[in-house]
């Protein structure tokens, strides 16, 4: 049941990174056509894993969405957080320049960092000693990092967080995002 005098919230922008493509239209389109993203994995050595397929994220170019430079700082998964925001914020219209950044957050659900990022430095620390690991690797593995990149690409200053609950971390994060809406805190998540 609907309260009347509870503040609408809807979804006005879409962005999606995924197993099926990288955009909306790739997405919808691969759905539609009952396609499947689960291949045999490609980007990590699968040897000693009972499993040996996976929904890879495939042909993702990060500097579409970012220069290089920032791109080498940045965690994939964030990376994706970024590129997904982007798309986001284009369809839904938004003109950031007229807006109220303060009014203006970021919520993500994810169910961890940058796990790659976490095995490459321990093979650099074992391999090469712990002065050639690198000095973003402590950025690049926090789970939050995706929300704070996407925060400070767009300059936002409003209510930003991560939620980090496993499987259901992303259906908790819509959720949250309709309450930060509802009790007044942003006007857009």
């Amino acid at each position: 049941m609907t309260n009347s005098n509870e503040t609408r919230v809807v979804v006005t922008g879409l962005g999606a990174i995924t197993c099926l493509g990288n955009s909306i239209d790739e997405f919808w389109t691969g759905l539609k056509d009952g396609q499947s993203g689960i291949r045999e994995i490609s980007l990590v050595s699968p040897d000693g894993f009972p499993c040996k397929v996976s929904g890879e994220i495939q042909d993702f170019d990060a500097t579409e969405y970012m220069d290089r430079k920032e791109a080498r700082r940045m965690a994939r998964f964030s990376q994706f957080a970024v590129a997904a925001a982007h798309q986001a914020v284009n369809d839904s219209g938004l003109d950031l320049e007229k807006e109220d950044l303060d009014r203006i957050g970021v919520l993500i659900g994810s169910g961890s960092g940058g796990l790659p990022e976490t095995d490459q430095q321990a093979e650099i620390r074992v391999k090469r000693g712990v002065g050639r690991m690198s000095p973003y690797y402590i950025p690049m593995m926090l789970v939050n990092m995706a929300s704070a990149n996407i925060s400070h690409t767009f300059n936002l200053t409003g209510y930003t967080n991560t939620c980090v609950t496993a499987c259901a971390a992303s259906t908790q994060a819509i959720g949250e995002a309709a309450e930060v809406i509802r009790r007044g805190t942003a006007d857009v998540i």
